[in-house]
């Protein structure tokens, strides 16, 4: 059904360019909101209609015209009709659906995907500072972050997974201070404990195995213990890289990976503050006032002007914000996708108006952010709070241990990022269809059972007749396997990996609703391998998307 529009496509295009030469470069159909009205809506009559200063129903009837006389729609259109003031709504014969089945089944996995565009994205995601386990919100930021990496690797971009965080400043102060307390034989509760101190059981763990000299790695840094109660640094460093280890392990459970770990630290390093202050003062974009250095924000849509540099002669937290996405821009990232908690959004106009007022040919609107908000956890119909483990919050670890990888990422993927969540511990662990990720999973390993009963080489089933798909249940299952291509670039495009649990639910549905309606190992050997060829089809297609959301598509349930 790809080739069938595309083929419909260029037909329409002819047709406006005869109306109005020109107008074929703007030929779109779009989708009925009422499925009874046809395959494809075209608007194109409407919009010419002021233009051209003619009424947009009769234009509409012009357009009908060519293009029912166009070769292609001879070939795969069974009506167009015209509808309200200009509309034209386009009914497909079956055969022109059933193309779709062949394409899937040609195309496998790569059903879907685009072409490499040759074009490289960075997307930034997780970035939690090692200050202790990974909590469900930065659970939430990892299913987003790698659905959305795996999306734009379907529309064709080069896309590069990174986690940035600092290993130094007053949260990690905090946390080398928290592990010697313990160390040294203290505990929450004493006289000597801090209030700002961490309290969670991983301290002790932590300064446990700093005592016993033990060595930990992570997946960008190795450090081994002392075990010197007064070596304030090296348990720094022990405690960064232990915890930075446990991150790795909630990832790994995660199936979530990175291409490159980048440190705070390092803008100050390597010069990359310096050099960004200096390019804005170069540029004329800031101004000294009571001791501080201010930048001109206002000049690029802010509210009010931001303190750079402050009277202490320290950074506000923005300016390194800038010089990293200076570096994400010389390393050539030509889009770059911030994935971050709704408390970040203050930052985003201002790390814009440095980049721009930085003058190094950065694009207005880099980078691109998606902000997320938290999420309550529910189990046994009470809210849960706090993990003895963490000591405040519950983690990452701790929901896909009380459910499963694939249902932590379903759920967390099935709203839009803005929106509050609350995580039905009970209902991920049902199996019924209540819950989203069985009820898919389900039709997929429903599917599996019904081609391992008929035993047949499936290779075969690209051989398939066809015709004889004629039902309104089958007839539903095509169209949607047709739309999937469209909703991946839609879901990329809105930065919605939402829509594809959306389609993955409606398309597990039709699949139902077809088993229910057909039986599929008829006797009749034609018919059977028409309906094995539709039936494998859509698993293919549930596969594909649940791979989008890094969800598995068992055979067996």
């Amino acid at each position: 059904m790809l080739q069938v529009k595309q083929e419909l496509l260029a037909a329409l295009a002819a047709g406006l360019d005869q109306l109005s030469p020109g107008a074929g470069a703007k030929a779109a159909f779009e989708s009925p909101k009422v499925a009874a009205h046809g395959d494809f809506a075209c608007t194109a009559a409407m919009q010419l209609a002021k233009p051209l200063r003619q009424n947009p129903r009769q234009l509409a009837e012009q357009l009908r015209t060519v293009l029912l006389a166009a070769p292609a729609a001879q070939r795969w259109v069974e009506a167009i009709e015209i509808a309200g003031p200009g509309f034209l709504n386009i009914r497909l014969k079956p055969e022109a659906r059933q193309e779709v089945v062949r394409e899937v089944l040609t195309a496998g996995e790569r059903f879907g995907r685009q072409p490499p565009n040759g074009q490289r994205m960075m997307v930034e995601f997780v970035s939690a500072n090692p200050t202790g386990p990974l909590h469900v919100g930065h659970g939430r930021q990892a299913a987003l972050g790698d659905a959305l990496c795996n999306l734009y690797e379907t529309q064709g971009w080069d896309v590069w997974r990174e986690f940035y965080y600092n290993d130094a400043g007053v949260q990690i102060a905090t946390l080398a201070l928290s592990t010697q307390l313990r160390a040294k034989g203290f505990k929450p509760g004493d006289a000597e404990w801090p209030e700002a101190a961490y309290n969670g059981d991983y301290i002790a763990d932590i300064a446990r195995d700093f005592l016993a000299k033990k060595t930990v790695k992570s997946d960008d840094r190795e450090f081994t213990a002392s075990g010197d109660v007064d070596d304030l640094d090296g348990i720094r460093q022990f405690a960064v890289a232990y915890l930075r280890h446990e991150q790795d392990l909630d990832l790994q459970a995660f199936q979530v990976r990175f291409d490159n770990y980048y440190l705070e630290s390092s803008l100050y390093s390597s010069g990359r503050v310096e050099d960004a202050v200096r390019r804005l003062v170069a540029a004329g974009k800031t101004y000294e006032q009571d001791g501080a250095l201010w930048l001109r924000s206002t000049d690029y849509g802010d509210d009010k002007d931001r303190v750079m540099r402050k009277s202490d002669g320290s950074f506000t937290y923005f300016v390194p914000d800038v010089a990293y996405h200076i570096s994400k821009w010389e390393r050539g990232f030509a889009k770059a996708l911030n994935i971050q908690g709704t408390d970040h959004h203050g930052t985003i106009a201002r790390v814009r108006a440095g980049l721009q007022a930085a003058g190094v040919g950065i694009p207005q609107g880099y980078p691109d952010y998606v902000l997320h908000t938290m999420v309550r956890v529910m189990r046994g119909g009470e809210e849960v709070k706090i993990s003895k483990r963490a000591g405040s919050y519950v983690t990452l670890r701790d929901l896909i241990e009380w459910t499963s990888k694939d249902a932590v990422r379903f759920f967390l993927l099935s709203r839009k990022p803005d929106t509050e969540y609350t995580f039905d511990v009970d209902l991920a662990l049902a199996q019924n269809n209540d819950n989203p990720v069985y009820y898919v999973q389900y039709a997929h390993a429903r599917i599996c059972s019904v081609l391992a009963a008929w035993g047949g080489d499936a290779a075969t089933l690209t051989q398939a007749d066809l015709s004889v798909l004629q039902g309104p249940q089958a007839q539903a299952l095509m169209l949607l396997l047709a739309k999937y291509p469209e909703m991946l670039s839609a879901a990329a495009a809105d930065f919605a990996p939402h829509d594809v649990t959306f389609y993955l639910r409606e398309l597990a549905s039709a699949y139902h609703s077809y088993y229910d309606a057909e039986r599929i190992l008829v006797d009749d050997e034609a018919l059977k391998k028409a309906r094995l060829a539709l039936v494998a089809a859509t698993a293919r297609v549930l596969h594909n998307g649940l791979a989008v959301l890094g969800v598995s598509a068992p055979q067996k349930m």
